[in-house]
């Protein structure tokens, strides 16, 4: 300490007064009474700086709890489950009479080196967040993709609930389809009940309406009554827990054996499933689990179903066998108008499954009633 070592020579080789200097440095005359009384019992070296830290410390947690601790964070991390302090006190809460606080943990956590602290991110304080006030009174849908052991792409289809991040549902496929959307929501339905409003970004197997038309969800959701809401394009915030969700079961399966098959990778993501809605306290949700914060409010309903018929006008162009096509519920449909007419510029006027097609004069070349269950919809009478 230079400044100890200049008062103390100062004082015993210059012969200057202890007040002289006490006055000239702004310190406490005492204080360089304790310099001089150190410097004669142990030189130099007793004018370092000493530890501030008190000699023993009765309110310190147990070394054995230490222990615990940094085992869990280790067998948490490993796993690829979130590790942090709150985490840890409920896992322990779980086998100590006495917790410790999370702040004791985090700070323990900190002594051992294994995190670090990150002053320039931004504090929570100063996030805007919104969370529906009822479980069911809004879903999130999305798609994310996850490799199996050959490296071939496999989509997972994440369903949570807005208010409480109940992980409604987490399917595997190859590739998603429209049919898949909808049996993973009546599935997720039969489960918890039906939603009042489900967001989604704008995916194919999402929504037509970029499009000019509808996809089987779409239909689905007006028929039963729930609202449907799309993301701005480009703006993933807006689907910010699912994709959260995403980013959660992705720590996980980095974590796991690579899967081989899709079974594999299905049954990896029903445990994770199990332990995040069961086992695991979300920061969000107050440190209750999702399930708890799930079942402790009543559940928003959706409004009566709305029959509305969808209404379009498509234009298009009779091919070489007479034919035209329709996209109806994500299904592509044929719909005979005649060798006569090939080539000849039509206009479909389409009101739900009621079909009529015009030519350009307005003459009406055939009417039907599309039947969904047949992709060749043949002549027959006006």
């Amino acid at each position: 300490m230079h400044k100890a070592r200049y008062l103390v020579e100062a004082h015993l080789s210059e012969g200057r007064s202890v007040a002289e200097l006490a006055a000239a440095h702004g310190v406490h005359r005492s204080w360089i009474y304790k310099l001089i009384a150190r410097y004669d019992q142990g030189g130099l070296d007793a004018l370092e700086p000493r530890s501030r830290a008190p000699r023993n410390s009765p309110g310190a947690i147990a070394p054995d709890v230490v222990a615990r601790i940094l085992e869990l964070r280790s067998e948490l991390d490993c796993a690829g489950h979130d590790s942090g302090a709150q985490t840890i006190q409920s896992h322990l809460a779980l086998q100590l009479a006495e917790v410790p606080s999370i702040s004791t943990i985090w700070r323990t956590l900190k002594r051992a080196g294994v995190i670090t602290p990150q002053p320039q991110k931004r504090p929570r304080a100063s996030l805007i967040r919104f969370a529906a006030d009822l479980p069911n009174e809004l879903w999130q849908a999305d798609i994310t993709h996850w490799p199996l052991a050959d490296g071939t792409s496999t989509d997972i289809l994440n369903v949570i609930d807005d208010h409480s991040r109940l992980l409604l549902a987490s399917e595997v496929y190859p590739t998603v389809k429209a049919p898949d959307v909808v049996d993973v929501f009546h599935k997720a339905c039969g489960l918890h009940g039906l939603p009042a409003a489900l967001l989604t970004d704008n995916g194919a197997v999402f929504t037509g309406s970029y499009r000019g038309g509808k996809v089987l969800l779409e239909t689905e959701l007006e028929r039963l009554g729930i609202v449907f809401k799309n993301s701005r394009p480009y703006h993933p915030q807006t689907c910010g827990k699912v994709e959260r969700c995403h980013q959660t079961i992705k720590r996980y399966l980095a974590k796991q054996a690579p899967p081989v098959t899709l079974s594999e990778l299905q049954g990896q993501l029903d445990a994770f499933r199990h332990y995040y809605n069961h086992i695991r306290p979300h920061r969000a949700a107050l440190g209750q689990t999702p399930l708890q914060a799930y079942s402790a409010r009543i559940k928003a309903k959706p409004a009566e179903a709305n029959a509305a018929t969808h209404f379009r006008v498509r234009h298009d162009k009779v091919d070489e066998t007479g034919a035209v096509t329709l996209r109806h519920l994500s299904r592509l449909h044929h719909i005979g108008v005649g060798r006569a007419h090939k080539g000849k510029r039509i206009r479909l006027l389409i009101a739900g499954e009621d079909i009529r097609v015009i030519d350009a004069d307005g003459q009406l070349l055939r009417q039907l009633k599309l039947d969904p269950s047949r992709d060749y919809q043949p002549q027959g009478k006006r």
